[in-house]
């Protein structure tokens, strides 16, 4: 980072002056009761304060929630907390089959509570967002709600939408899309906002905006080319086009591509199977990797650096008090699982 500094002029003191700003941010990103080293923040956080960040919050202002295979909330959105060996792993199932699981007022809704409780869950480890309508993963938005709205609600809802996908794309924890069918529109923006994108061959996806003469709303326009690149993403919104998943996996849309099955959950069992890879590591270590991977791609690599850098050395706090002989929840919270 030094040689960095040196080869570009006051790039240093430009990142020194912007520090407070970065921590503040990665700080938030972490969520409640992260803080990040005092060789940024000044004092440095005491070990066992770190570790209870992953702890309830003191207080016992959020209640543990328990792991089960029932459907937690309507039958809109099912969440399920899968049990035994697959613990931490938590299913956010769509299921508006009569509607090709559009997003009405109500999903949104469902939606945004169901992402709130997970982002202060510490026992969730990974979240996979898949559909339970065979053949269907999202349509995007509900245009036949849309067209009964008067023209003030349109503004709001859209917004709400986008704020839904940003609040799934923000969350602390590894995200999974597991596209087992049709993804347009909105569909699509709800899986560029998550870390991981699998799809069976058979699925179909695209950014369609342009045929209705309007654009994507939803994020598109700017996660699709963070994945795929600037000229090809143009290129698909442009032509509204619809890529299959042997076409999406050529681009770098999706990370993994299967041949359906006969229970049309070909991409969900490999989501399954990587959520299943992300359980044996260090929960710490995978919510701070993320933290560093998605600040350090908006910014340039000195700063990038200095991101990755900030959340090494609070890592290296907690495996530097790590005690054997000490089996408190907090350190087996911080340094185990």
């Amino acid at each position: 980072m030094a040689a960095a500094a040196v080869a570009a002029p006051g790039a240093l003191g430009t990142l020194q002056a912007g520090r407070a700003r970065l921590v503040a941010a990665c700080s938030a990103r972490l969520g409640p009761g992260w803080r990040l080293p005092g060789s940024l923040m000044g004092s440095r956080v005491a070990p066992a304060i770190w570790a209870r960040g992953w702890a309830s919050a003191a207080g016992g202002s959020a209640p543990r929630r328990g792991y089960s295979s029932e459907v937690k909330t309507e039958d809109e959105l099912r969440v399920r907390y899968l049990e035994e060996e697959n613990r931490g792993i938590v299913v956010l199932g769509i299921n508006r089959a009569y509607a090709k699981n559009s997003f009405s007022k109500n999903l949104i809704k469902m939606l945004s509570k169901a992402v709130d409780a997970l982002k202060s869950d510490k026992k969730v480890r990974t979240i996979i967002v898949r559909s339970e309508v065979p053949g269907i993963f999202c349509a995007g938005a509900d245009l036949k709600e849309r067209v009964k709205m008067n023209p003030s609600e349109v503004g709001p809802f859209v917004s709400k939408i986008r704020a839904v996908i940003n609040e799934i794309a923000n969350l602390p924890v590894p995200t999974i899309a597991a596209i087992d069918g049709l993804a347009l529109g909105g569909g699509l923006e709800l899986a560029l906002a998550c870390d991981i994108r699998v799809a069976a061959s058979s699925a179909k996806m695209g950014l369609v905006e342009t045929k209705l003469a309007i654009i994507p709303g939803g994020g598109g326009t700017q996660r699709l080319p963070r994945a795929i690149g600037m000229s090809l993403a143009k290129e698909l919104i442009f032509s509204a086009r619809v890529l299959d998943g042997q076409e999406a996996k050529a681009v770098g849309l999706i990370s993994h591509v299967l041949e359906q099955n006969q229970e049309g959950d070909a991409a969900y069992c490999k989501a399954l199977d990587l959520a299943r890879e992300f359980l044996p590591q260090g929960p710490v270590a995978m919510r701070v990797a993320k933290l560093a991977i998605n600040q350090g791609m908006e910014v340039d690599l000195v700063t990038g650096l200095a991101i990755e850098e900030a959340c090494y050395a609070q890592i290296h706090i907690c495996l530097s008090a790590w005690n054997p002989h000490d089996q408190s929840e907090e350190q087996v919270l911080c340094i185990v699982n």
